[in-house]
């Protein structure tokens, strides 16, 4: 908060200003200065990847259609681009869009992720904007107990569905888990039951893995 100082003209025989007005020279530095708004700093830095399901089709390899997009480290600028991007359910069918902290990449491989898993949130077509831009508050503001154990968020644009997931690092850690898990349903306000998978079961299984913990 500014200091609420008293400024005299410089210029003999100028009128008193009030308490608290600045003075300005005639070149506008003294407005530009009372308008600067100082950024506010995230904890930690955070990356938005998108997965284009467009080029799916072509892929050579999974994971090869996800690019980053913007990193960001303020507040100021997390909402600069939030304001200025498609939301969920403005993208197309097929279409991942995630957010991870910075140098973690969106993928199973990356070595933060792999002993890791996910709870997820489903939802019906063009009802996951609020749950996704929630999630990202918590996730951004550092709301989670277990912080540390969280890698990212996804959302994912499905034919009849629209999904939201957290990533965290430890699957074994059922403590950070579980409490994760209860923490991101009393955010969103969610009733019904969520399930967490990890990444290994989920590789290792075509029929879909069975949910590791359930809140």
């Amino acid at each position: 908060m500014a200091e609420d100082t008293e400024t005299r003209p410089a210029s003999a025989g100028a009128e008193e200003r009030e308490e608290g007005e600045i003075a300005d020279d005639g070149d506008g530095s003294a407005a530009a200065a009372a308008g600067r708004v100082s950024a506010h700093p995230l904890e930690n830095a955070w990356t938005f990847w998108f997965d284009n399901p467009q080029g799916k089709s072509r892929a050579v390899a999974w994971g090869s259609t996800i690019h980053p997009i913007h990193t960001f480290s303020t507040v100021e600028d997390f909402w600069s681009l939030y304001n200025n991007i498609h939301h969920p359910s403005k993208l197309n069918v097929g279409a991942d869009f995630h957010c991870f902290k910075d140098k973690i990449e969106p993928k199973w491989e990356d070595p933060i992720c792999a002993n890791g898993g996910k709870w997820t949130i489903s939802c019906g077509k063009g009802k996951s904007d609020t749950f996704w831009l929630h999630t990202l508050l918590a996730l951004i503001g550092e709301q989670f107990d277990f912080g540390d154990e969280i890698c990212g968020a996804v959302v994912s644009v499905r034919k009849n569905q629209e999904r939201v997931a957290i990533w965290t690092k430890n699957a074994a850690s059922e403590t950070a888990q579980i409490s994760i898990g209860k923490q991101w349903k009393e955010f969103l306000d969610y009733k019904d039951s969520i399930g967490f998978v990890v990444h290994e079961d989920a590789k290792r299984s075509d029929k879909g893995a069975k949910n590791r913990y359930t809140v």
